[in-house]
């Protein structure tokens, strides 16, 4: 980083062709002193307080940097227009953010950070202490001209004055080795030196021989250095914090060669690597410093922050965190260098702080809890990327994310420095401990994306997932015919038809044997023979009938000779006047010029139905219920199967060797719904995760107990409540959107934002009653601006993802949806979200795996794999490659059987896999597959998967409810039923 002397002063990048001090070597500006808020004439004491909103004058002073901002918006937003994408959205305190948070060890046991053994003491003492040329400036806070430069061939003075004020200086360690401090501290030599003075190591000789750290002045002729002093001694002395660095005593020493009495702080000795030298250490085979791993920054914030937290709960602020700051000491991490703590109400002080980490608004209205964390920001951001010119153009803002490669992989992570370095403190996290929370539910997310393990967390702003709406993704349709080749009417013989009709509700003939299917002469003998005797079609509608049609014929449905007015048709050519192909209707209608159904056999007559070339024993209807319609394909020459929106489109079928034309008949079929089914948008958005109540709302305990009434009863109970609040007209309005009274709503509203304009709570209700009105654009902004409040909430980001997919953006739905799953399985309805996106975009594999990785655990462990069956073979041509899929398929429906799946829906699911196993069979499209014989105990042929549908229909119709439902399932049976005499 270098103090950007070598960037371009517009885009702060180096030079073409050169490398930048920084990427060579961590270097940090010295620390120092902010002049213009010394004496407290320029601030206020609200600003050192921080967690108060700031007045105009902060906002006037970060002007300059209100470009600061997020350079690009969120994905989502950034495609969006509208006002609402500029709306501000404030965090509530929790009021518990001071406390501790029982984090045991760095990392929070979410990643392994490699520890720092501890050092030899001794082999830390340098060999010759001198502060560097370049590190040398005046003392005085109002001229900080270098000093003890250079001159030719003549190395720099390291004591005399200033040549721009006259003011004294000196880089002489005070100390040698040897020397006894307070008779008590025997000095070792100089550990390193910084900011604000030397540091030495000594060791204790009235304590155990401890090693302890004396830190001096730079220059003991600066007032506010000798203030600093005395001021660590007195705010330091009682702290104790296992992440901040022990001060044991304030001792003075006289100086015999100037006779000058010099102070020194006696502290713990803290051996390990400073953040600056454990990043100088990561080199890249060119030698470029590599930016340490996202999940290792974000640990030592996490530890920084518990440190600093501390530090507010006493009301004191540390000022000036950076990378130098810190040292990793084993598997921990403490702060050292606390020169510049000062109290929070403290407006007389000198304030210090380091350029390019130090907030924009310190030197107008001081330090304040806000300006601590800006400090951990930026730190985070120097340490995971090469932030080049951070202390120039940088100074008070972040690099465009489309030019950082760490911020594009991990859009959470730079949401979380974009809201802790804002230029407006009031827009920053109101807490360490928030910021924290916040830090760790991102290290989760980069964790979880890192190793694919899921890393969930428990909220402490919302709650669980109330419910998953759309666990199906496929409707069920037990109406709907498997199998498009496959099914075929049974035909009878008149002088039977009567007593067949009579057993057909127990599936069994006369005898007691299934019924039988007719083929070869007695198919073509049906419906031949003298006036009423009935073909498939309208009873007593026999051949030569006036009006009766023949085959292919728009008449009544018989089969045999047509009489007068009989059309005819032959291989897909229909004749003249015969009706045509007609879209599905309701079951047992009839279309226009069409015969009466057979009763009890589901099957209505009209339509027509064609025959062409195919693989022998194919079978396809041409027609259905309902009104006229279009032409009328021939079987086997185009695929049966007509794709959805975002499914792929029938394939042409391959060519087959010309095969006598097989008579078709007339079979109604209602296809299931092609692709998911539609989404209830306004179900789905009220299944949302709910905000957890506010603890410091005056009726927080008394909607505690309203949790789970009924939204009518809610409504009633909510005017008995003590008082009105925020939380109380929240509960309202969520109630007016669950009973559909959105008039009613929008009011509640409005009232809410004109009252708390600011709250997220607010802001994350008007997601939702804009989602549930329509209104999808301000959804998305709504829930983007709360992803920017809390970047580590998975709630958020399952907000976005369902304003994306509706929306149409299903890159962003499915990059969202993504992150949830993967993070926290506890959130189904991402899954099921991610799976419907992938099948919306042609990726039925991804959308199998999505729904396949519903754990065991989960109540929806068995909707998710029922749906996994349907994704892999619904909305298919017969044509493709089903092999693979069909064995998948089966296995699932075998385990789902032994999971304790009930036995109506095992055998619908079987019926599906048959079905669709029986289409591919038909249409020639064999794959080779040796180690695959049968499905779901069926041989994987024509004739077994013929009776594994006979079979699994007939448990259905043992399962039914209904006589007539029962019936159905039985003549269902009967017509996939393999053609046999017995």
């Amino acid at each position: 980083m270098g103090g950007g002397e070598v960037y371009c002063d517009t885009c702060g990048l180096a030079p073409v062709g050169a490398v930048a001090a920084g990427a060579e070597e961590l270097l940090s500006p010295p620390t120092g002193m902010t002049s213009a808020a010394r004496h407290g004439d320029s601030r206020g004491s609200a600003g050192s307080r921080g967690s108060g909103r700031s007045s105009a004058s902060a906002r006037s002073a970060s002007s300059r940097s209100s470009s600061s901002r997020r350079s690009v918006s969120g994905r989502l937003s950034r495609s969006l227009a509208g006002a609402g994408s500029s709306r501000s959205v404030s965090v509530r305190s929790s009021g518990a953010g001071t406390g501790p948070s029982g984090r045991s060890r760095l990392g929070a046991g979410l990643v392994s950070v490699p520890e720092v053994p501890r050092p030899d003491p001794s082999t830390a003492v340098l060999e010759n202490p001198e502060v560097p040329e370049r590190k040398r400036f005046c003392s005085r806070s109002d001229c900080g001209a270098p000093v003890g430069r250079a001159r030719g061939d003549r190395p720099g003075r390291t004591e005399g004055f200033c040549t721009k004020c006259g003011h004294p200086y000196s880089f002489v360690p005070k100390l040698r080795a040897g020397d006894v401090v307070h008779g008590q501290y025997e000095v070792a030599g100089c550990l390193a030196h910084g900011g604000l003075g030397w540091v030495y190591l000594a060791v204790d000789r009235a304590v155990a021989d401890r090693w302890v750290v004396l830190k001096g002045l730079l220059d003991t002729g600066d007032q506010d250095a000798m203030e600093a002093a005395i001021s660590e001694r007195r705010f330091l002395a009682e702290i104790e914090h296992s992440n901040i660095v022990r001060i044991y005593n304030f001792v003075e020493h006289l100086d015999q060669r100037t006779g000058s009495l010099d102070g020194y702080i006696v502290m713990e000795y803290v051996g390990g690597k400073s953040l600056k030298e454990i990043a100088n250490e990561r080199r890249r085979p060119d030698g470029r410093r590599d930016p340490l791993p996202v999940e290792q920054a974000c640990a030592y914030g996490i530890e920084a922050l518990e440190a600093l937290g501390h530090l507010h709960s006493r009301n004191l602020l540390y000022c000036d965190f950076k990378v130098d700051n810190a040292i990793q000491q084993q598997d921990q991490l403490k702060l050292i260098d606390m020169g510049a703590v000062r109290r929070m109400d403290d407006e007389e002080s000198a304030i210090y702080g380091t350029v390019g980490y130090q907030a924009p608004e310190v030197a107008e209205l001081g330090p304040s809890v806000a300006s601590d964390l800006y400090t951990v920001a930026r730190t985070l951001a120097v340490l995971t990327f090469d932030f080049q010119g951070y202390t120039n153009v940088f100074v008070d803002s972040l690099p465009n994310p489309e030019h950082i490669e760490v911020f594009q992989r991990y859009e959470s992570f730079y949401r979380l420095l974009v809201r802790a370095t804002d230029p407006d403190p009031g827009r920053r996290f109101a807490s360490a401990q928030e910021m924290a929370d916040q830090l760790t539910g991102v290290l989760r997310e980069v964790v979880a994306l890192q190793t694919g393990r899921p890393r969930p967390q428990l909220s402490t702003l919302f709650g669980p997932e109330t419910r998953v709406p759309d666990t199906r993704l496929y409707e069920d349709t037990p109406d709907a015919e498997v199998s498009r080749l496959g099914s075929r009417p049974l035909p009878r013989r008149g002088f039977a038809l009567r007593r067949r009709r009579a057993t057909a509700a127990e599936g069994l003939t006369e005898a007691g044997a299934p019924v039988p299917v007719a083929e070869g002469p007695e198919l073509a003998a049906a419906g031949s023979g003298g006036p009423g005797a009935g073909g498939l079609g309208a009873p007593g509608a026999g051949s030569g009938a006036p009006g009766a049609g023949g085959f292919g014929a728009p008449g009544a449905g018989g089969f045999g000779t047509g009489g007068p007015g009989a059309g005819k048709a032959v291989a897909g050519v229909p004749a003249a006047g015969t009706a045509g192909a007609v879209p599905a209707g309701a079951s047992g209608s009839r279309a226009a010029g069409g015969g009466a159904g057979v009763p009890g056999t589901g099957v209505p007559g009209g339509g027509a139905v064609t025959a062409g070339t195919g693989a022998p024993g194919s079978w396809a209807a041409g027609g259905a219920e309902g009104g006229a319609g279009g032409g009328v394909s021939v079987l086997g020459t185009t695929a049966t199967h007509v794709g959805g929106v975002g499914v792929p489109g029938p394939r042409q079928a391959p060519v087959a060797a010309q095969a006598p034309a097989a008579a078709a008949f007339p079979v109604p079929l209602r296809t299931a719904a092609a692709g998911p089914g539609p989404l209830d948008v306004r179900d789905t958005a009220l299944a949302l995760p709910v905000p957890l109540v506010d603890a410091s709302d005056p009726n927080a305990g008394f909607l505690t107990g309203l949790l789970a009434s009924a939204p009518a009863d809610l409504l009633g109970a909510l005017g008995a409540a003590p008082a009105d609040s925020a939380e109380l007209r929240l509960r309202e309005l969520r109630a007016r959107l669950e009973l559909g009274e959105l008039a009613l709503a929008a009011r509640t509203l409005a009232e809410l934002e004109a009252t708390y304009p600011d709250d997220w709570r607010v802001v994350w209700a008007r997601g939702i009653a804009s989602l549930a009105t329509g209104d999808d654009e301000i959804a998305a902004l709504s829930f983007d601006a709360i992803y920017d409040a809390f970047p580590g909430e998975p709630a958020p980001k399952l907000a976005l993802a369902l304003c994306a997919e509706i929306l149409g953006q299903l890159d962003n739905a499915a990059e969202y949806y993504r992150l949830v799953w993967i993070t926290d399985p506890g959130f189904v309805s991402a899954a099921f979200g991610l799976a419907r996106v992938q099948l919306a975009a042609g990726d039925r594999a991804a959308a199998v795996r999505t729904l396949e990785s519903v754990p065991e655990s989960s109540i929806h462990y068995t909707a998710a794999r029922v749906a996994a069956v349907r994704a892999r073979l619904r909305d298919r041509s017969p044509q493709e490659e089903l092999l693979a899929d069909l064995g998948a398929a089966s296995d699932q429906v075998e385990a789902l059987r032994r999971f304790g799946l009930d036995p109506e829906r095992q055998e619908r699911l079987a019926t599906e896999v048959l079905g669709a196993a029986l289409d591919w069979v038909l249409s020639g499209s064999r794959g080779a597959d040796p180690g695959r014989s049968s499905l779901l105990g069926s041989q994987l042929d024509e004739r077994g998967l013929r009776f594994g549908l006979e079979r699994s229909y007939r448990v259905l119709a043992r399962l039914a409810q209904r006589g007539e439902e029962r019936i159905e399932l039985v003549e269902r049976a009967n017509r996939f039923r393999p053609r046999t005499w017995v």
